[in-house]
């Protein structure tokens, strides 16, 4: 008898079918975490002692750099205890947590992606008038508005989730705690969820979409106009590593949250489920600053103090 008072918790079931590929998965969390945090850490710390990198794009993608940490930090625990050893169960209010925190990090990122469309749009499109429209108020309130679009998402979605009735089958086939799994888990009329669900994507999915390409629509219509080459190839170089970001963030989305029990989701919403965690928060910094002068300079710049800094200490002694 389980007491209604604490419900029984989940059995995340990941790869436990193949224990040589959960040894190899755990040894690659491992590795991918640490060049996450790594990463990550490095473009916060460059966007916040630089001089030169006191712009909005930096302070956009510094945000977007603390969600990809936060979002990884917050799922890299149970998946690495999961991976190791035999036990793969989650308390009932440690699954409510884990949606409840990921749900809100991931729509925060996904209105993110727009705010930082919209800077590129007033850089490239109003370049004269860009300092006076992304004044640094602005650019707080833009982030402030997209966490608490995302908490509202968070709050709402969670509850109508885990009212769901479920069965004494806990297994989620899936290496984290995912309202799209807990929806096909549920043994009662999952309607109401997957319309609210439905909702959400729209909301934080087709709205944000449509409104980046909107931009960008707009980009290319001023692209078309610039005559010098070098000008245009400026302008690209800015534009083309968010909308890369942005297709690997709304594909990967789009594949699980659109619809929850389509085909695509029940077979492979656990491997989705791993990139989204543990890929793309790697490759979002490598994307912006593979080609980024600007970053590889400040990066220079602050290896240079650093062992100016450590020269001093030897002359001193």
């Amino acid at each position: 008898m389980t007491n209604k008072s604490f419900p029984a918790g989940f059995i995340l079931l990941g790869c436990s079918e193949k224990p040589q590929l959960e040894t190899v998965l755990f040894w690659a969390v491992i590795l991918l975490y640490t060049m996450i945090v790594l990463s990550n850490s490095a473009i916060i710390l460059l966007s916040c002692v630089d001089p030169r990198l006191y712009t909005p794009m930096y302070f956009f993608l510094s945000n977007l750099s603390f969600l990809d940490l936060c979002y990884t930090t917050a799922a890299v625990p149970q998946m690495l205890s999961n991976l190791w050893g035999p036990d793969k169960s989650i308390t009932y209010t440690g699954c409510v947590l884990q949606v409840c925190v990921l749900l809100c990090l991931g729509a925060t990122e996904g209105v993110m992606l727009v705010v930082m469309a919209f800077d590129c749009y007033v850089a490239i499109c109003r370049p004269l008038h860009y300092t006076v429209i992304m004044n640094r108020p602005l650019c707080w309130k833009l982030v402030l508005t997209a966490w608490l679009c995302s908490l509202m998402e968070s709050v709402t979605q969670t509850p109508v989730t885990f009212q769901l009735p479920f069965g004494a089958h806990r297994h989620l086939d899936d290496f984290l705690c995912q309202v799209p799994e807990l929806i096909c888990l549920a043994c009662g009329d999952t309607a109401a969820s997957e319309w609210q669900m439905t909702i959400s994507a729209v909301l934080f999915t087709i709205v944000p979409v449509g409104l980046i390409l909107n931009s960008y629509g707009f980009i290319a219509q001023v692209l078309g106009k610039i005559q010098s080459e070098e000008g245009r190839q400026k302008a690209v170089a800015t534009c083309f590593p968010h909308l890369s970001v942005v297709i690997m963030f709304y594909g990967t989305v789009a594949m699980v949250y659109t619809d929850p029990k389509n085909q695509l989701a029940s077979k492979h919403g656990k491997f989705v489920t791993f990139f989204f965690t543990m890929v793309t928060p790697l490759l979002n910094p490598l994307i912006y600053t593979l080609q980024n002068k600007e970053v590889k300079g400040a990066l220079q710049r602050l290896l240079r103090k650093g062992d100016s800094v450590r020269g001093n200490n030897k002359l001193s002694f």
